[in-house]
């Protein structure tokens, strides 16, 4: 029930102030209610459309229930009096004055700058959901009077309703506007009697003007569906959003810099549970059949951190915007396949790092220790042997690589390709395999050195170099049918001169890079002896070899780069299916003469220019004197008798 409210109501000049229970106020307005709505309904402007026009003069009807005492709203609420009709009933007559003012502040312009007045704005109660509510349609006496007051001011029609509804006289009508805040009641009572007719007050009583009779029509049908369905996905939305944003501000969520989960498959949530990663023994590799990543012992200081195995689950699975990503080409870089298997977990140069394989890839995931940053890489590792496996990138930070080796690595160095006469400088590790920071030239701007990571695995020593993927590449000297570690003086001198040219082939995919001398021509006119290589990079996917063949002429410096005279792409020249190679170029001798120098694999028996320049030798290295700038065609003819033309 609600509680008891008092009003202050003066009765007479000189006695005290009467009471009035605002119980009695509400009687009253329930017993006048009906033509408080038409009045309200008259006065509102008539642009704001029948709708709204009827639904804000119940409002105003409604509003105009008073709150509290009303001792500072001149002129209150007196005691209830009957005089005779409902027009000079004070209790109605201060209602109706409240339902007028607000009638009238509908009316008004709102201001730019100053706040829209409660009036002004549509009205929260009543409220009518899929119905559209307008007063029945009169006859044409109606029509005709609803277009003439529409072109009056809310005061003018103010006064025409008073006139013709309550009887009220000039003054009468004067005093009440004036107490309800209308402007130049003058002119308004001039419009009002403008406009009105003899039969005004029957009119206004019609079915037309009566916002109490309503009928009931649905709103347009398409246009509500079209808005439900915008507005379950724009809350869609925002809880998506209000979930994004309840995430922890200083630092990780329980998945990190995870994406939200978008699938409660049981084999994709248990590859993501850190309690099942494979974890393999220490000494599982001196028992195995095969030695590759798949033997790694988990090691690293954090391998027993619940918490960043999930982030680096969750991240992997599916990695939000914020995290960058890497892969080698045609890497996949989907979730895990199952649950994989767990290498190392630890701190490398601030950071804290996982490094996973799934039988298929090497994952790398990294994030800065205060929980800003995440990192994830991809390489592809399938067919990986002893010698491919033999260390993994653990981290890299201002020009600095630090490797993980494999567990049976037994010494680690640092050699300088650049530097074929050098020896080897030792590289410590600590207790989980990570070796110290050394410069790596993947990030290098120029090519003053070339370091290598050195690894010796029982007597032999292999030389891995970093071009920018997780995995090193091999370096390899030899036929293609027989490659071989880079060991002796001379291979080291031939990779000397080729190693500026490995960034042709970085950040590819690649697994292997075997370079090998397929040629050896004299020079005319006594200029010394060239070298002829041929440098394969091999990818770990099978296709996108890329191969260079490179010209070595004689010079004074060790680690002058050799001069590429062709290369190839995706194309089994050089390799084990096809070793043969051609390539030629030209050349100018010290004498200032130029010539045309080809040189081919052991398999060609003849080599023949044509074009520009017009030669033909016997055997595989052919020489042809020419001018400067001359262009020539190049073939050669193997020993079976087929035509064969340049490495393109």
């Amino acid at each position: 029930m609600r509680p008891h409210e008092d009003v202050t109501a003066p009765v007479s000049p000189g006695s005290a102030p009467a009471l009035v229970g605002v119980e009695q106020a509400e009687a009253a307005l329930v017993e006048h209610y009906p033509r408080l709505v038409r009045i309200a309904y008259l006065v509102l402007p008539p642009s704001l459309g029948r709708q709204r026009r009827v639904l804000t003069a119940h409002a105003l009807a409604q509003r105009s229930l008073p709150r509290g005492r009303t001792a500072g709203d001149a002129p209150g609420i007196p005691a209830p009096r009957r005089i005779e009709g409902a027009a000079q009933d004070p209790l109605y007559a201060c209602l109706r004055g409240r339902v007028l003012r607000q009638a009238l502040d509908a009316g008004r312009p709102p201001l730019r700058w100053a706040r829209p007045r409660r009036a002004q704005l549509p009205p929260l109660l009543p409220h009518v959901w899929g119905l559209r509510l307008f007063p029945r349609a009169g006859g044409a006496d109606e029509l005709a009077l609803e277009q003439r007051l529409s072109a009056l001011s809310g005061a003018a029609r103010a006064a025409f309703a008073l006139r013709a509804l309550d009887r009220l006289t000039d003054a009468e009508v004067r005093q009440v506007l004036g107490a309800a805040g209308a402007d130049d009641v003058d002119t308004a009572l001039a419009e009002a009697a403008g406009a009105g007719t003899a039969d005004a007050a029957a009119l206004l009583l019609s079915p037309e003007f009566d916002p109490c009779s309503l009928q009931a029509r649905p709103t347009d049908l398409a246009r509500r569906r079209r808005r439900v369905r915008a507005v379950l996905a724009a809350g869609a939305a925002a809880l998506v959003c209000g979930a994004l944003l309840a995430l922890p501000g200083g630092g990780w969520g329980p998945d990190g810099a995870a994406a939200p989960a978008y699938t409660r498959n049981a084999a994709a949530q248990s590859a993501l549970d850190p309690a099942k990663v494979r974890r393999i023994a220490p000494a599982a590799w001196q028992i195995s059949t095969r030695t590759d990543f798949s033997v790694w012992p988990t090691r690293g200081a954090l391998a027993e951190d619940r918490g960043l195995l999930r982030r680096a689950l969750a991240v992997w699975a599916r990695p939000g915007a914020s995290v960058r990503v890497s892969a080698t080409p045609t890497t996949p870089s989907g979730p895990p396949m199952g649950s994989p298997q767990l290498l190392y977990a630890g701190t490398v140069d601030g950071a804290r790092v996982v490094l996973f394989h799934d039988g298929l890839r090497v994952v790398r995931y990294a994030e800065s220790e205060d929980g800003g940053k995440a990192a994830l890489d991809f390489a592809r590792a399938d067919g990986a042997d002893g010698a491919a496996s033999g260390a993994l990138v653990a981290g890299r930070s201002g020009g600095d690589v630090r490797y993980l080796t494999a567990p049976w690595v037994r010494r680690t160095s640092v050699r300088d390709l650049l530097d074929p006469a050098g020896s080897a400088r030792p590289l410590r590790r600590d207790a989980d395999g990570v070796t110290d920071p050394l410069a790596s030239p993947a990030t290098a701007r120029d090519c003053r050195s070339w370091n290598t990571l050195s690894v010796r695995d029982g007597s032999t020593d292999r030389l891995l170099s970093d071009l920018g993927e997780l995995i090193p590449a091999r370096l390899t000297s030899g036929p293609p049918s027989a490659p071989l570690d880079v060991t002796s003086a001379a291979d080291r001198a031939t990779w000397a001169r080729t190693a500026c040219l490995l960034p042709a082939v970085r950040s590819h995919g690649v697994r292997s890079v075997n370079s090998w001398q397929y040629a050896r021509q004299p020079l005319p006119e006594a200029n010394g002896t060239a070298n002829w290589l041929c440098t394969r990079a091999e990818t770990w996917r099978g296709r996108g070899s890329r191969v260079l063949a490179q010209f070595q002429a004689p010079s004074r410096r060790p680690a002058a780069p050799g001069a590429v005279a062709a290369r190839a792409e995706d194309s089994p020249a050089c390799g084990v299916r096809d070793p043969r190679v051609l390539a030629g170029v030209l050349w100018k001798s010290r004498g200032g003469r130029w010539y045309v120098l080809a040189a081919g694999s052991s398999q060609f028996r003849a080599l023949v220019t044509s074009g520009g320049v017009r030669g033909e030798a016997a055997g595989n290295v052919l020489a042809v004197r020419a001018k400067r700038g001359a262009r020539a065609e190049l073939w050669g003819r193997v020993s079976d008798g087929t035509r064969l033309g340049v490495l393109r």
